[in-house]
């Protein structure tokens, strides 16, 4: 239950009479809050204050009017106004108990399932499996994987989606390089590792080919900025304003211009420098690009040799992303590539041309959705395009699953092909559905620059985890080294826990961001004992465990007792409401899609834990009814944490 979703239903009530429109009842609802200062009561609502404004009337005498019709006295005691107009509340501590009652009984901590479920179609990861995972694909992975737990928990339907890149210009890269650079030897004792190669390679030499053709405009433009200057020059040596303006904007624009045509140059030098690169580059950047766009378009055809090799690659590049997915624990109800709707495309076309959805230009056939620019869905050569993809694989969900809503986490660059995406999709006629776009934005390194490795290339995912596990390995000996009693460890368990601490603090590390920002990479930060991170959650929850350890506590028959939770002490208070507050933050994670709420609401809750533990013995309890009371609220603690970790795709340990 959500205490504050709960109070919020009992404020609408108490409104009723004063507020009709729904826009405006749901804004006043927004301002029931949770009290930022404890002495403020629990909970606060600030809507007496624009009320009062809108009605003219004293804001003190509006909040009484509305405490007056407000229902809460089973839930709070009596509410009191404060300043100008607040209402504060305080929760009954009789309540608290007797839901933390009913949560020690309930597997599910006592979180109810939705009363009306939806169904969810969730389009996340989505790599290309022609090349490896990188940095970039991580938080596509664990913000729509925890969206996805979520939804799930709450008791919607839920529908993974891996919607994989597996057919495309990528594997006119692969075919093109495995005709003709392709390392056989290699290909047999490690597959995928070859294929990436040959697909970095054929990459590199097609960027080279773009080098020259931008080299080529950069130096066109220079030479017309420079005619352009000579005239402002001119007027400027007769005195004209207009034309010494003129040459100071001029030569602006020719300073941006020839710095970027000596980065062309630079990485055109680098490339002859490369003795490996260079004989293939030479050799193959005059046609690479139209031999990989021919390349493409024999498979799209259905060639039987592009096809019979384009089937032999894909096993082996899909198991490579298996294998990834197994390691974060992350798994999908359904992977449907590109490749599958591609039968699908012409006829949608057609479809769409009949119905006047689409229209020709200039031989390319184009929606034009009002006040957005055109989205192209067949090229002039006949080529399909990701738009096209993107439309049948909307209308297959559609017709498979009847789904509420889908969301395509996606990062926020794409988000004008998703507006376009959906302004189609209402003309399609799917009027009913849900359709959003969750963008979240760029992982950094420590330079502010997209995170990349000291050569410039993408920093492979796998690699990543490596060095996350790694790292962690070193605090997790360090720390068990230093134990009063003695390594408690064994080398196997030491390897196991690095692993399961590695991975979650890369996790974490990108969801309790704001979904929206963009964040700077950092081990040290993510690994660190304390502050908001994975490592000290995982921390706090090995803590609790270690005290039933050390008391030898049986937590099952613990909780069959029938001992009751009873609250003394400010801090048996504070942690009973953060508890309780668990709902209330699965609620608000899933309003927008934000994991970050939950990851807020856990590291609050572990500080809870650790003030509640500082000031409250719990073995040591004065009286045997206290003790378990105690047990009670760490037990409760440490299954919440467990359980809001699990949600967000991150595993436990219980030594650290």
């Amino acid at each position: 239950m959500s205490i504050l979703l709960e109070l919020r239903k009992r404020f609408r009530q108490a409104l009723a009479e004063m507020v009709v429109e729904p826009r405006r009842m749901a804004e006043l609802l927004d301002m029931v809050q949770q009290s930022q200062d404890a002495k403020f009561g629990d909970y606060q609502a600030n809507v007496a204050m624009p009320l009062g404004k809108e009605l003219r009337r004293s804001p003190r005498e509006v909040a009484a009017q509305i405490i007056a019709r407000l229902d809460v006295s089973d839930l709070c005691l009596a509410p009191e106004i404060a300043g100008p107009g607040f209402i504060n509340l305080k929760v009954r501590d009789a309540w608290l108990a007797e839901r933390l009652a009913v949560a020690v009984r309930d597997p599910r901590l006592g979180i109810p399932a939705v009363d009306r479920p939806r169904t969810y179609v969730i389009d996340y990861s989505a790599p290309n499996v022609a090349k490896p995972m990188h940095v970039g694909h991580i938080r596509s992975t664990v913000i729509g994987d925890s969206i996805c737990r979520t939804l799930r928990f709450l008791g919607h339907r839920v529908v993974s989606d891996n919607h994989i890149g597996d057919w495309g210009t990528q594997f006119g890269m692969i075919l093109y390089g495995y005709r003709h650079f392709c390392d056989r030897e290699a290909y047999q004792a490690n597959p995928v590792q070859e294929l990436a190669r040959l697909y970095r390679l054929v990459r590199r030499i097609w960027d080279s080919q773009e080098r020259k053709f931008q080299l080529k405009e950069k130096e066109d433009r220079a030479a017309s900025l420079k005619s352009v200057r000579s005239g402002f020059e001119e007027r400027a040596r007769q005195g004209d304003k207009a034309g010494i303006a003129g040459v100071k904007n001029i030569q602006g624009q020719l300073a941006k211009v020839e710095a970027e045509i000596d980065q062309i140059r630079t990485a055109m030098q680098d490339d002859e420098r490369d003795s490996d690169f260079a004989p293939i580059h030479l050799g193959h950047a005059e046609s690479i690009g139209q031999n990989v766009l021919a390349e493409t378009a024999k498979l799209h055809a259905g060639d039987a040799e592009n096809l019979r090799l384009w089937r032999e690659f894909l096993p082996f590049c899909e198991e490579e992303i298996d294998r990834i997915y197994k390691r974060l624990g992350v798994r999908f109800d359904c992977t449907l590539g590109e490749s599958y709707y591609h039968d699908r495309l012409e006829r949608l076309v057609d479809e769409l041309l009949d119905r006047k959805i689409a229209q020709e230009s200039e031989g390319a056939v184009c929606i034009f959705p009002e006040d957005l620019a055109p989205m192209l869905i067949r090229k002039r050569d006949g080529a399909f395009l990701y738009a096209t993809t993107d439309l049948a694989t909307l209308g297959y969900r559609m017709e498979t699953w009847k789904p509420d809503a889908i969301l395509y986490v996606v990062d926020h660059r794409q988000s004008l092909h998703f507006e376009q995406l959906f302004a189609a999709a209402r003309l399609l006629g799917y009027g009913d559905v849900e359709l959003e776009h969750v963008s979240f934005g760029t992982v950094l390194g420590e330079d502010g620059r997209p995170f990349r490795t000291r050569a410039g290339d993408t920093v492979g995912l796998e690699g990543l985890l490596d060095e996350a596990v790694r790292r962690a390995g070193e605090i997790v000996s360090a720390n068990d080294d230093a134990k009063p009693a003695g390594a408690e460890l064994s080398p196997e368990e030491r390897r196991r826990v690095a692993e399961t601490v590695g991975i979650a603090a890369i996790k974490y590390a990108d969801l309790s961001q704001n979904r929206t920002s963009d964040y700077v990479f950092s081990y040290d930060k993510m690994l660190a004992m304390n502050g908001n991170t994975a490592t000290y959650m995982q921390y706090a929850y090995a803590r609790v465990r270690s005290i039933f350890a050390k008391g030898n506590v049986d937590v099952d028959a613990l909780r069959a007792s029938g001992a009751s939770i009873s609250l003394h002490e400010p801090a048996e208070r504070a942690l009973a409401l953060e508890l309780l507050r668990f709902g209330e933050a699965l609620d608000l994670a899933m309003l927008d899609f934000r994991p970050s709420q939950l990851t807020s609401y856990l590291f609050e809750l572990a500080n809870r834990y650790s003030t509640f533990f500082e000031n409250c013995h719990v073995l040591r309890a004065e009286t045997h009814s206290l003790r378990q009371s105690r047990l009670l609220l760490c037990d409760l603690t440490a299954r919440t944490i467990r359980q809001g970790l699990e949600l967000l795709g991150i595993s436990v340990v219980d030594r650290m």
